[in-house]
């Protein structure tokens, strides 16, 4: 919708028809002496001032840089790119980069992990025949995207870093609630406490009795669902019972508590998938074909800063020029 712009383009003719309306004008004044000179039509002289002329361009361009700044344009100027992914070993990508014939390409960081996505925002800018390697941890986009230039992909999948997670657990069999916190492994351990805190993440509430008032945490199990009637008209997603309570999101299940190994994985999948949320998978090695027809990406505003300044010089001399005029 901003490429509409450039059909104002004919509004430039208005200042044209202001300037040449508004052209002083010589005013015949008779003279004593003019019987005496012999008789002639007469001859108006139009004389352009170096400053109309000035200001008429300085009008111009202002109303130029006005549509240009609305049209949102973008110039491509990046020629052979590589794309960096947070995270990416230097010597990785460097190695990656003398293999695909880009040492000497220029580098650029990305915000995140979607490159693609940054790469369908910022298409526009590269050059038509620039080649772009694309190295990191990249997240696997749900579709192969099309794409006007020539990629690489050269993935390096980045190491899950540690972290630990507090899980309260109110049970007469904690014993077995440890051990089944305790086997996943990984870089995700789990810390059992007897009694939720600030840190707590997780409540597994497995008594008959209700919690005491002031505990709260963002996600509760509940296995015996007796200490919280309300689940019982709860709404349900497949067997998977949930409300939001002032305490926190309620969970209750019959895979709750697990009585085996499968029902243990579907547990910890599902909180998973539905609470804690999947990271992306690394995008494999790949090089989506060229497609020349493919759409352009959005607008990016890569010149409305310089646009925008323009705007005001040309604004600010255009105003100095018309007072210093009028004088």
């Amino acid at each position: 919708m901003a490429s509409l712009w450039w059909w104002a383009l004919p509004v430039l003719l208005l200042p044209i028809l202001w300037h040449r309306q508004k052209r002083e004008q010589t005013q015949a004044a008779p003279l004593a002496t003019a019987r005496f000179l012999p008789a002639s039509m007469p001859v108006q002289l139009r004389v352009w001032r170096w400053r109309d002329l000035l200001l008429l361009l300085l009008r111009c361009l202002l109303l130029a840089t006005l549509i240009a700044f609305l049209a949102d344009p973008v110039l491509p100027w990046r020629g052979d790119s590589v794309l960096v992914a947070p995270g990416a070993d230097p010597a990785f990508v460097d190695r990656q980069a003398r293999e695909a014939g880009l040492a000497d390409a220029g580098r650029i960081a990305l915000p995140g992990r979607d490159g693609y996505r940054w790469l369908h925002q910022h298409e526009r800018e590269f050059k038509p025949q620039a080649r772009l390697l694309l190295v990191g941890d990249v997240a696997m986009p749900a579709a192969l995207p099309h794409l006007r230039h020539a990629l690489t992909v050269r993935p390096q999948a980045a190491s899950v870093p540690s972290s630990e997670q507090h899980v309260a657990v109110v049970s007469r069999r904690a014993e077995e609630w440890r051990t089944l916190f305790a086997a996943p492994g990984g870089p995700q351990r789990y810390v059992v406490d007897a009694q939720a805190g600030p840190k707590t993440g997780l409540v597994v509430w497995d008594v008959p009795e209700p919690p005491p008032p002031g505990v709260h945490a963002p996600l509760w199990w509940v296995a015996d669902t007796t200490a919280f009637p309300e689940l019982q008209k709860a709404p349900q997603a497949g067997d998977l019972h949930y409300l939001d309570s002032p305490r926190g999101r309620l969970w209750s299940a019959a895979w709750l508590p697990p009585r085996d190994a499968a029902g243990a994985r579907t547990m910890f999948e599902t909180w998973q998938r539905l609470h804690a949320g999947v990271a992306p998978y690394t995008a494999p090695p790949q090089a989506p074909v060229v497609d020349a027809g493919a759409p352009a990406g959005p607008d990016g505003g890569a010149l409305r800063d310089a646009l925008a300044m323009a705007l005001l010089v040309l604004f600010a001399l255009e105003r100095m020029l018309t007072h210093v005029r009028r004088r």
